[in-house]
C-alpha cells in the first residue's frame, strides 16, 4: 500500500514535518511494508518555509534585517534544492509576532525587511520567488519594501524616507529608477487567500488595521493614505492596484507587490502544492492522509487539509484527516472530500498537556488508522 501523508503544521506544537513522521511511524508499526511518502504542506502562512524546503531537500538561509519597527532582528528564508527558488515568509521580517502588544502602530511600522530578504535572496541567484504575505504588522503599502529594493519615493522638500502608513500622504513622486535591475527577470508569486481590495470599508486600513493597533480616527487616515498611493501608481506607473482582489492583503503589499515589483498574486495553497508536486504525489498514492491542528466547518475555507482533499477528491483518492482538535461541525467535511475524520485526543484534558504529548499522540493515532486499514471485513 502507496501512503501518502501530507499534513499542515500543528500550531504551537509540531512542525508539518514532524506531524508527518509521526503518524508515519505509528502505521509502520502496523502495517511495516507500508510505503509512506512524507509531504509536509503549507497555505502560504506560517511554515510555508519550512514545508517547501522540506519537499524540495532545500536550506534555511539566516540573516539579521529590520523589524516593522526598523530594529535589527534575526530573520530567515528558504531555498529549494535545486537553488532557482526563494520561499518567503513576510511575517519573518514585518510580522506582527515581532511587536509586544504595546508596539503596534500602522501608522509606523514597515515593511521594509520583507524587501531585505528579497534582496538577498536575488543575491543568491534566484531565479523565483515564491512570497507568503500572512501575519502582517504593516499598513504602507508595501512601500518600506519596495524602498529596500531601491525605488524612491519624493514629498514637498525631496527625497522622502517612508516608515510607516502615516508618510504616504506626503508622497509626491516615485522614482522607480533605482530599483534593483535583477527584479525585472525573477518571477515573484505571492500567496494571498484574501480577496479584500487595497482601500474602503472592505481595505487593508478598515478591516485589518484595528487588529495591528489603528483607532478609527487612524484607520481613516491609512485609509486615504493608501488611496493616495493607489492614485499615484495609476497615474505615474500607469497600474490600477486599489479594487484588485488581494491587494489589502498584508496592509496593501500585495497591491505594493504588483505594482513595484510585477508580482503575481495566487492562492496560498496552490502555491505549495505546485512546488512541491501535491497532484503527482496524490496520483501514485492509495491512500492520502492529511491535517491540522484544529478541523472544523472553517477548514473548506482554503486550509491546507481542504486543498488536499479536493485534489484528492479529483484524482479518486482516498483521504483521511487527522486534528488536535475536531468540532462537531467538521462532519460538514465528510460531504467534501474526506472519507474519515480522526481527532488525536484519547481521553479529556487541558491543551498543555495535548501540546506537549503531540507527538506520542499523532504516533498512537497513526497506529489505530493502520490496524483499521489492516482489517478484512
Amino acid at each position: 500500500m502507496n501512503i501518502l501523508i501530507a499534513p499542515d503544521s500543528f500550531k504551537d506544537c509540531l512542525s508539518a514535518m514532524e506531524v508527518a513522521s509521526a503518524l508515519g511511524r505509528g502505521i509502520q508499526k502496523i502495517i511495516p511494508d507500508a510505503s509512506i511518502s512524507l509531504l509536509p504542506m503549507a497555505d502560504g502562512g506560517e511554515g510555508t518555509v519550512e514545508s517547501v524546503i522540506d519537499a524540495t531537500r532545500g536550506k534555511i538561509l539566516r540573516l539579521k534585517v529590520m523589524d516593522p519597527l526598523m530594529r535589527e532582528v534575526p530573520s530567515f528564508y528558504g531555498i529549494t534544492g535545486d537553488g532557482e527558488t526563494a520561499v518567503i515568509e513576510m511575517a519573518a521580517a514585518s510580522g506582527i509576532e515581532l511587536l509586544k502588544g504595546n508596539e503596534r502602530d500602522p501608522w509606523i511600522t514597515s515593511t521594509f525587511g520583507t524587501g531585505q530578504l528579497i534582496r538577498d535572496a536575488l543575491d543568491h541567484g534566484v531565479r523565483k520567488i515564491l512570497l507568503g504575505i500572512g501575519g502582517s504588522a504593516t499598513n504602507d503599502g508595501g512601500a518600506g519594501m519596495a524602498q529596500a529594493l531601491g525605488v524612491h519615493f519624493g514629498g514637498k522638500f525631496g527625497d522622502l524616507p517612508i516608515q510607516g502608513g502615516g508618510a504616504l500622504g506626503e508622497v509626491e513622486q516615485i522614482y522607480m529608477e533605482g530599483l534593483d535591475p535583477r527584479i525585472h527577470t525573477t518571477e515573484i508569486i505571492v500567496a494571498c487567500d484574501v480577496s479584500n481590495p487595497l482601500t474602503g470599508p472592505q481595505g487593508a486600513s478598515h478591516i485589518y488595521g484595528p487588529q495591528k493597533g489603528a483607532d478609527e480616527v487612524m484607520v481613516e487616515k491609512l485609509d486615504r493614505n493608501l488611496l493616495h498611493l493607489a492614485e499615484l501608481i495609476q497615474d505615474q506607473l500607469g497600474k490600477e492596484i486599489s479594487e484588485y482582489p488581494g491587494a489589502g492583503a498584508a496592509g496593501g503589499l500585495g497591491g505594493g507587490l504588483m505594482a513595484f515589483l510585477n508580482a503575481d498574486l495566487v492562492g496560498g495553497f496552490d502555491m505549495v502544492a505546485g512546488v512541491c508536486g501535491l497532484r503527482e504525489k496524490i496520483r501514485e498514492a492509495d491512500l492520502v492522509i492529511t491535517g491540522e491542528g484544529k478541523m472544523d466547518a472553517q477548514t473548506r475555507f482554503g486550509k491546507t487539509p481542504f486543498g488536499v482533499a479536493q485534489m484528492a477528491l479529483k484524482l479518486g483518492k482516498p483521504v483521511i484527516g487527522v486534528a488536535g482538535t475536531l468540532d462537531e461541525d467538521a462532519s460538514l467535511l465528510y460531504e467534501l472530500g474526506f472519507d474519515l475524520l480522526m481527532p488525536i485526543q484519547e481521553k479529556p484534558g487541558k491543551l498543555e498537556s495535548s501540546l506537549k504529548n503531540g507527538e506520542q499522540l499523532l504516533e498512537r493515532t497513526g497506529e489505530r488508522m493502520a490496524r483499521l486499514l489492516r482489517m478484512e471485513i
